[in-house]
């Protein structure tokens, strides 16, 4: 008797901001490749919103207002980050964590 695949989490979340899972027997299909490919988008864009902070964070000029907005902008890149890891770390046996933390 095999073990049944784990629950692939997935990069995005449903309407109410819950996890959503892959269920599935085999590697690739449709979602499991448009899920690769939305990881790989939001590590690109949490990689150039760290230059883009950097900058910020080196201009004396920036206001309140600016700070805040890439708070919350690298809080949500920094979530995705986390899913992604969590995701992989699942796929690969080597996290431990459980993956429903509400991201």
């Amino acid at each position: 008797m095999s073990t049944p695949p784990a629950p692939r989490l997935l990069p995005w979340t449903g309407p109410e901001g819950k996890p959503c899972y892959l269920l599935t027997d085999r590697d690739g299909g449709p979602v499991s490749d448009r899920a690769d490919q939305v990881e790989a988008i939001q590590l690109k864009l949490a990689v150039g919103l760290l230059d883009h902070a950097q900058a910020l964070i080196d201009d004396p000029a920036v206001d309140v207002r600016q700070l805040r907005f890439l708070s919350a902008q690298l809080s949500a890149a920094l979530r995705d980050a986390v899913r992604v890891a969590q995701s992989r770390g699942a796929r690969s046996g080597s996290v431990d964590a459980p993956l429903d933390q509400g991201f």
